[in-house]
């Protein structure tokens, strides 16, 4: 009789922890989070640090809704086949509810492609080609970083402002490269028509041969530059370019070389007067970036990256989505991310319901380099809902959901 009330009380037990099991999960919001952090590091260590920090401060609060965010990650090896991959695997065994992140613009495409045809929500984290919200864009992504062609637009006004006709253009051979020099073209010839781009590299992605490079850039005569190279292949280009002088003389335009994970590792070989889009950290005087940038001192004991804010907003604007949405399904979150709001450490941010970009915007500045150390001056922070096309223009560039 002993042991019939023990196999009995045993199989209740089973029965009520079985019965618990999907109460638990339940109480967890399954964040899938796909990144090429073996291939793009510098960037992407900081950024999964400001999603840590961000989870831990929303779960410390109770979370969303009474649920705590769990992150689940995968790496993409930086290629669009691998990434698919791991968003098939997220969805279907890990049984997240969201997608979010990428880095590489052409693998954020494959990802928001995934999207579309499962009908499940990703937000696209840094991913910058426009294709992500207009061509490529779909009811289920959208997009938080400001795109190419925001940062673009954000610099152009500079560049017309040097009066300077004959201009170079170096980018990365991929979709974030291709796409920025040709907004960049587009948009400066419609401010300034006289202007001639006399010489075009576009080295593979990580295989620049920068002194070839360099000197093809400079056999051209160009009075100004404008390079989009980031991350080891900046590196190797100022260093070449330094070499041979290509920068003495000329005025250069740089995307996102003013932020700290490309701007660091130029030390002392930083070239002076570049005007950038980058992250000054150290200078941000507003309560949320302040906020923000003790907390993440405190947690790491180090400096915050752009990839820390991206990382770090990314996560809250997942959490502000769901919240509205009071629910983690995907046509609901679909609704919910239209005309959103949140704070950011740069301030409010909202998505534009038309094309569902952000209005998250950049820092424009120069660079100088200050005893040995690469930092950004005269700068200002642009609000991206200004550099943003009309709806009129986003309807003939985004096709039907």
């Amino acid at each position: 009789m002993k042991s019939f009330r023990s196999l009995t009380r045993a199989a209740a037990a089973a029965a009520l922890a079985w019965g618990l099991a999907p109460a638990m999960a339940q109480g967890v919001i399954k964040i899938g989070e796909i990144n090429s952090y073996k291939a793009q590091p510098a960037f992407l260590e900081p950024y999964k640090k400001g999603m840590e920090l961000a989870v831990d401060e929303i779960n410390a609060a109770g979370g969303v809704s009474g649920k705590k965010l769990q992150l689940i990650i995968r790496d993409d090896n930086a290629t669009p086949g691998d990434a698919v991959r791991a968003a098939e695997e997220l969805v279907s065994r890990e049984q997240v509810d969201v997608l979010s992140g990428t880095f590489l613009s052409h693998i954020g495409l494959a990802v928001a492609d995934f999207s579309k045809q499962k009908k499940f929500f990703f937000l696209a984290g840094e991913p910058l080609t426009d294709k992500i919200v207009w061509q490529g864009g779909n009811k289920y992504t959208f997009r938080l970083r400001a795109s190419t062609y925001m940062q673009a637009a954000m610099l152009v006004p500079e560049a017309a402002k040097l009066k300077k006709k004959r201009w170079a253009v170096v980018y990365p051979n991929y979709e974030y490269g291709q796409s920025a020099a040709a907004t960049f073209k587009q948009l400066l010839k419609a401010a300034q028509p006289d202007v001639e781009f006399v010489a075009e590299q576009a080295p593979a992605l990580g295989k620049v041969d920068a002194g070839a490079v360099a000197q093809a850039l400079a056999d051209a005569k160009p009075d100004a530059i404008f390079n989009v190279l980031f991350g080891a292949d900046l590196t190797k280009f100022v260093r070449e370019g330094n070499t041979r002088g290509l920068f003495q003389g000329r005025e250069v335009v740089s995307l996102l070389t003013g932020e700290p994970e490309y701007l660091d590792p130029l030390k002392d070989e930083t070239p002076n007067g570049w005007i950038v889009t980058g992250y000054p950290w150290n200078g941000i005087n507003t309560a949320e970036h302040k906020t923000f940038l003790g907390a993440y001192q405190a947690k790491f004991n180090d400096y915050p990256r752009l990839g820390s804010i991206v990382g770090y907003s990314m996560i809250q604007a997942l959490a502000a989505g769901i919240k509205k949405a009071g629910s983690t399904d995907s046509e609901k979150l679909a609704v919910s991310f239209r005309d959103l709001s949140f704070t950011s450490p740069f301030g409010k941010v909202s998505f534009r319901a038309q094309d569902h970009q952000s209005t998250m915007g950049a820092f424009v500045g120069r660079i100088k380099n200050d005893n040995g150390k690469g930092v950004m001056v005269d700068y200002r922070y642009l609000d991206g809902a200004a550099f943003q096309p009309s709806n009129d223009e986003v309807k003939k560039l985004r096709a039907a959901d």
